[in-house]
């Protein structure tokens, strides 16, 4: 069965590390309370980076831990890591830099496809072109930068501006060159939670199926990142970026989103690790992959069953997903 149709059928000690990383980013928590709502909110414990509604506290305060622990012990490699995690079914939200821009590299991409499949509903269009679905899944299920390019530029500055203002994602900055579009994590989690997975006046049901179609059939070598452990049962939907920037000397920026769809709606999650100042993508790849595969056991608990918790490396690792602009002439 394909993936849209899968889609169509739905509707030091460590508590001193901890206590140092928490210290250092609750303090951006309490601005972060006034985001757009994406999971369920009631009376919210303190759990460190993750809070929960009360139903489901010991998780939360275990998934803080978790997280911290691998972002602590992944720090030499990767310096700087974003988390967001939004779970409504266990009412378990997580933030870690979440408000922090990163260049978003190729997980631009779907914003470059939602763009375009609103500015056609907005067109009054039935819907994409056979040329533009045949750029679409180059680009999305490949990262094929190419077909990125003639899609962006078929968007529109204007058209990507209004985009991100009719989804609610306000702190993303766009670059004329693509690759270097600020993202947040808590952007891209509005992205894949409020526009791909619930229905919403932005996009069709048609157009989130679709979309979330191409990110289930990415080629294997690009299915790297949250998709570690993805538990038995559920569908990942991804998009990576992974690229040096902004010159070909700089360190990489390695990003991962993904959402994870259940048979059951009400299961649906997502993940979004972002990161900068890896030596290279495989540093970048393990850095999130330690980290969501903690999430993803954590988020199933006891007993569920689990895809491999690390990628096998493939050829085409450390190539740039980007072009990448030369280095400047001194």
């Amino acid at each position: 069965m394909g993936a849209t149709m899968m889609r169509n059928l739905r509707g030091a000690t460590m508590a001193g590390a901890v206590a140092g990383v928490t210290a250092l980013t609750l303090g951006s928590l309490a601005g972060m309370a006034g985001a757009a709502p994406l999971a369920r909110r009631g009376p919210e414990a303190s759990t460190g980076i993750c809070v929960s509604d009360g139903t489901h506290a010991s998780t939360a305060a275990a998934l803080s831990r978790r997280v911290l622990r691998w972002v602590q012990a992944r720090a030499p490699e990767t310096p700087s890591v974003a988390v967001r995690v939004d779970d409504p079914f266990l009412g378990i939200s997580c933030y870690l830099h979440s408000r922090t821009h990163y260049d978003s590299a190729s997980v631009v991409k779907t914003i470059i496809l939602a763009t375009l499949l609103h500015k056609r509903r907005q067109e009054h269009l039935s819907f994409l072109s056979a040329r533009d679905r045949r750029l679409a899944r180059l680009m999305i299920t490949e990262s094929d930068n190419n077909a990125a390019t003639a899609l962006w530029n078929e968007d529109g500055m204007g058209s990507l501006a209004y985009f991100l203002r009719r989804a609610g994602m306000d702190q993303t900055h766009l670059n004329p060159a693509w690759g270097l579009t600020q993202i947040t994590a808590q952007d891209e989690t509005i992205l894949l939670r409020n526009i791909l997975l619930r229905p919403n006046r932005v996009l069709s049901t048609r157009a989130r199926n679709y979309e979330l179609g191409l990110m289930a059939d990415v080629i294997p070598s690009q299915r790297w990142g949250v998709s570690a452990s993805t538990p038995r049962g559920f569908t990942l939907h991804i998009k990576n970026g992974w690229a040096p920037l902004p010159f070909v000397s700089s360190p990489w920026w390695v990003n991962s989103t993904g959402a994870f769809t259940n048979a059951n709606a009400a299961r649906d999650y997502t993940i979004v690790i972002l990161t900068r100042g890896n030596a290279d993508e495989t540093t970048g790849v393990v850095t999130i992959e330690d980290i969501a595969g903690s999430i993803n056991r954590t988020l199933a608990g006891a007993g569920a069953k689990f895809g491999p918790a690390h990628t096998k490396p493939y050829p085409s690792w450390n190539i740039p997903d980007e072009p990448i602009p030369p280095v400047p002439a001194r």
